[in-house]
């Protein structure tokens, strides 16, 4: 399982988020990715931090393991020449560069594709190659307030709030990694490349299709709704005596049973609350008077009431709180392997499993060139047999 890709040659001139988690996620599925890096300075990520783990930064490490690192600098004859032969050797080419860096260079589609038609040539973009804001600097909190999706985080009447993870960043990483899977399916067919392109603002809206067929709709803008959700209630977090449960209550049944497992059956024959439209109406009442009740128990107690009543329950947990976990433990998403130069290194594994466990840790994330000599040797072989 997982080892699918095990023969196709990634080259990856991606630096900070988008770019690298999607060519993890190829390499976890047993690509051969090597990643060029600015000689000296490497991915941006290497410098960000703290926290580092040992010296490394924690950032750079959790996306590119079982990579290969080369230092190559593409505006140096020399290096322009050992890169233009290392794209002739690719299967896949991703890059996140500013629109035209590689262009400049002579590296665009159409040259590159001219030396390596087979190739699968990924643009990854944060505006899309088209239109007045294609050339403009798009990171993932600008493509968060940009797209619409920061206006809908956080509580009504505050300001808005950037979601604290790279989720456009890392969505777009999973949609050029689809994208790149299908084009290698069409290459079986046709026996030549493509060029791919995929941006931070097309993730972005595709993570809002219910937001905008009801704005399309109904011509209303969704308000803020903290940790609601558009179109059903009871279906948020609520406090208790020691922190934050969710509730989620998303149907007739489920309601019925929440309130009599809360002992607050009075609430069914209230009007305000007898339907879930009723209920998504009168949000703000409704939430007051079961905050009064889940505020009389902690939230180990409420977990055990509405979990044994089958109402679907978590508690608000905190990132010590999940590692600890039975459940995380049980599934094998965390993973200590060996690491070279971090003693106890844990790493978060591909989030999919087969019959033999979830994808293998190959290699550790490389230090800065660690790899060109290997690369450049296995050029220069490559070179000797075909002109033998």
């Amino acid at each position: 399982m997982f080892g699918s890709l095990a023969g196709i040659r990634v080259v990856d001139v991606t630096m900070s988020v988008a770019g690298p988690f999607a060519t993890l996620i190829l390499a976890d599925l047993g690509a051969d990715v090597i990643k060029v890096e600015r000689p000296g300075v490497g991915d941006d990520t290497r410098s960000w931090g703290p926290p580092f783990w040992e010296g490394e930064s924690c950032h750079f490490s959790a996306l590119n393991r079982n990579k290969r690192s080369v230092e190559l600098d593409l505006k140096d004859p020399e290096g322009a020449a050992h890169f233009r032969e290392l794209l002739t050797t690719a299967d896949v080419f991703v890059q996140n560069l500013r629109p035209g860096a590689l262009a400049k260079l002579g590296f665009g589609y159409d040259d590159v594709a001219a030396i390596n038609p087979r190739l699968i040539y990924c643009d990854m973009t944060g505006y899309g190659s088209d239109g007045p804001l294609a050339s403009s600097p798009a990171y993932d909190p600008l493509m968060q307030a940009f797209s619409g999706l920061m206006s809908l985080t956080g509580e009504d009447g505050r300001p808005p709030s950037r979601i604290p993870v790279s989720v456009l960043d890392q969505g777009t990483g999973m949609w050029t990694a689809i994208a790149v899977l299908d084009a290698l399916r069409t290459r079986d067919r046709t026996g030549l490349g493509t060029h791919l392109e995929t941006s931070l603002l097309s993730t972005a809206l595709m993570w809002l299709p219910g937001q905008f067929t009801g704005y399309f709709a109904a011509g209303e803008v969704p308000k803020r709704l903290g940790s609601g959700t558009v179109g059903i209630y009871p279906y948020a977090a609520f406090p208790t005596a020691t922190g934050h449960v969710i509730i989620a209550a998303g149907n007739q049944n489920l309601w019925t049973r929440l309130c009599t497992a809360l002992d607050r059956t009075d609430l069914l024959s209230d009007p305000r609350f007898d339907q879930n439209a009723d209920r998504v109406d009168h949000r703000d009442e409704l939430f007051a008077e079961l905050s009064a009740t889940l505020a009389k128990h902690d939230s180990d107690h409420w977990v055990s009431v509405l979990g044994d009543a089958g109402v679907p329950i978590t508690p608000i947990q905190t990132l010590d709180e999940v590692a600890a976990h039975e459940q995380v433990a049980a599934i094998g998403a965390f993973q200590q392997v060996p690491h070279p130069r971090i003693p106890g290194y844990t790493s978060i594994a591909l989030p999919v499993r087969g019959p033999d466990g979830r994808p293998e840790f190959r290699m550790a994330p490389p230090l800065l060139g660690e790899h060109t000599d290997e690369v450049l040797a296995e050029l220069a072989d490559r070179r000797k047999e075909v002109e033998e």
